[in-house]
């Protein structure tokens, strides 16, 4: 999954980045909302986590643009201020969360993961296909009732197919939520990440299919 983190203290903003990223999440960070607005415009995030005191424009206003542009994505407000009116107007604006620092870091995660789950409408932080089962919350996979070894990167690939189920996860959407600006990855990386993923995959009642020109589907095959 792939965060934007729009945070102007930065000393808070790294060890934000770094929770995040040991819980497996690739993590952008911005310092103001002008170029926060500028990414949200031309990258594809999971979900944003925005500051309200922010120099020039504030979190509040990045968020109005944000959803009268229909950007959908789900955002979280971290900010120091705790007034109920700040609370009010976060969530009026179309914010779909709201912690106050200083915070636990379980919690933050946990919330994401709500709101991540939400966005593509999963009820629960564990999700099964075929004899296939992920345990969001543990990041723990199993197959057939035994543990799963997966890579960060093939954990991300399979969390992203079995929440997007039956749907088709585009391909760009994929090499998008597994890279940070200064880590890119190519297509034909993520097409090799596949591959590995399906060699795990087999005998799992479970197959990646691939939709040329588009993204990948995760169908069950009724055989275990």
């Amino acid at each position: 999954m792939r965060v934007l983190l729009v945070e102007d203290d930065l000393l808070v903003a790294a060890g934000i980045r770094e929770g995040l990223e040991k819980a497996g999440f690739a993590v952008d960070h911005l310092a103001a909302a002008e170029p926060a607005e500028s990414a949200l415009g031309f990258t594809h995030y999971d979900l944003a986590i925005i500051d309200i005191g922010l120099p020039r424009m504030d979190g509040h206003e990045l968020i109005r643009r944000l959803r009268r542009r229909g950007v959908q994505l789900p955002v979280l407000i971290l900010t120091a201020r705790d007034g109920l009116d700040d609370r009010v107007v976060g969530l009026d604006l179309g914010a779909d969360d709201y912690m106050v620092k200083p915070f636990l870091l379980p919690e933050l995660l946990a919330r994401m993961r709500a709101l991540i789950r939400r966005s593509r409408s999963a009820v629960s932080s564990e999700l099964s296909a075929g004899q296939v089962s992920l345990d969001l919350a543990r990041r723990v996979a199993t197959a057939n009732g035994a543990p799963l070894e997966l890579t960060g990167r093939e954990w991300e690939i399979l969390q992203q197919l079995m929440l997007a189920s039956p749907n088709v996860v585009v391909k760009q959407k994929l090499v998008e939520s597994l890279s940070e600006w200064d880590k890119e990855l190519t297509a034909n990386a993520v097409e090799i990440y596949v591959s590995r993923l399906r060699a795990k995959l087999q005998g799992c009642g479970v197959e990646i299919r691939t939709l040329r020109g588009i993204g990948y589907r995760l169908d069950e095959t009724g055989t275990a």
